[in-house]
């Protein structure tokens, strides 16, 4: 069983917006901090945001600060990834990831999902 599971992925036009969403199955997980890494052809795999359990304790890459936002609702075991002002550079596949050390999580997450693919294109 896959233990996260993304969607919302698409393609939209540059300035526009796309929410992802990512389900984390299992009671343990979803007690985890969680995060969004991106991994487009011919870059390294960049660190995105992440978020607390509680929410309280949020931070982000440097290439999406201002425009993405992360949010979880606990009681459905999603975290979200809100993106607006969308570039043709944040085109890539998104993966959801957890860990139970935001440390670990933002430099190695021991669970992740399958990605989803965000085209942003004319």
């Amino acid at each position: 069983q896959v233990p996260l599971v993304e969607s919302g992925g698409g393609l939209v036009q540059p300035g526009g917006s796309l929410r992802l969403s990512c389900v984390a199955s299992g009671r343990t997980l979803m007690y985890y901090p969680m995060g969004w890494f991106r991994h487009a052809p011919g870059k390294e795999r960049e660190f995105v945001a992440v978020i607390s359990w509680s929410g309280d304790n949020v931070d982000y890459g440097d290439s999406v600060k201002g425009r993405f936002s992360i949010s979880r609702d606990n009681a459905k075991s999603t975290v979200y990834l809100q993106m607006n002002s969308l570039k043709p550079e944040d085109t890539a596949v998104y993966y959801c990831a957890a860990d139970s050390s935001i440390a670990t999580l933002k430099d190695n997450p021991t669970y992740w999902g399958q990605g989803t693919q965000v085209t942003v294109s004319s």
